[in-house]
């Protein structure tokens, strides 16, 4: 079964506490929101949880295995893989190129044409098969998010952590986007995923995790964290309802 064991994190920059002993636990096809205001110390986690930067303190395990102490790319080939806020697609590769890359960084000798294969099935599944030739760099902001989304399937790892894949995205891309997370979970996939839109946060998440200036206030289902009274305070104090106008305003503005 994947586990994802977060226990006391800890990131200070200079005399500022970001993450103050941050400790969470996730099992299995999990599919939990990490929300919370400007400053609470979403990136930060994330960027620990991936090894982009380390932890003063605290542990993180992925099935098991001990991972804060990794660099990145061995924390991916371990099991955790992650999209980006602002989309890093290879601008000078094709788009199927861009696919091969994650699949060959797992493993140089994989077989040629069962990787094209996959990649071909990957591009269909996001409909952006017939930019297969197309450069990177001549996408669009959504089809770069499918794109990089693509390459984690690419990936494969037991965590998917997605970090706005909505944002700039056009309506029609997103029911692609929802698609793709509700097939990757259904896989037996973990997925954290960071989002600002709330509709999608309470659309496809079963529990969600809040944080506020680098403290978990919150860690449960949708349903009870909407209405816990430290939530709505966090909110710059509207008491409202989460799925309401505005505190979906409030986050929006908060990114």
């Amino acid at each position: 079964m994947i586990t994802l064991d977060v226990k006391d994190i800890t990131k200070t920059f200079g005399s500022h506490r970001v993450l103050k002993g941050v400790s969470f636990r996730i099992e299995g096809p999990e599919l939990v929101g990490l929300i919370g205001p400007n400053g609470a110390g979403k990136t930060t986690l994330t960027n620990v949880l991936d090894g982009a930067i380390k932890p003063d303190g605290g542990t993180i395990r992925l099935n098991g295995t001990r991972i804060d102490p990794l660099h990145p790319y061995e924390i991916a080939r371990a099991g955790l893989g992650r999209t980006f806020q602002v989309t890093r697609a290879f601008r000078r590769m094709t788009v199927l190129e861009n696919l091969y890359v994650p699949a060959m960084a797992m493993d140089a000798r994989v077989n040629h044409k069962e990787m094209e294969e996959k990649a071909n099935e990957i591009l269909a599944f996001l409909t952006i098969d017939h930019l297969r030739n197309e450069y990177g760099r001549a996408l669009s902001g959504g089809q770069q998010k499918l794109l990089e989304l693509g390459r984690l399937l690419m990936l494969n790892p037991d965590v998917y952590i997605l970090d706005e894949p909505f944002a700039g995205v056009h309506p029609s891309l997103m029911a692609t986007i929802y698609k793709w997370i509700e097939r990757v979970n259904g896989e037996g996939k973990a997925i954290i995923l960071i989002s600002h839109q709330m509709e999608s946060i309470f659309t496809l998440c079963r529990r969600l995790l809040v944080l506020n200036f680098g403290d978990l206030i919150a860690d449960g289902p949708p349903a009870i964290v909407k209405n816990d009274p430290a939530v709505i305070d966090a909110y710059l104090g509207v008491e409202e309802d989460m799925s309401g106008t505005g505190l979906l305003t409030q986050e929006a503005t908060h990114a």
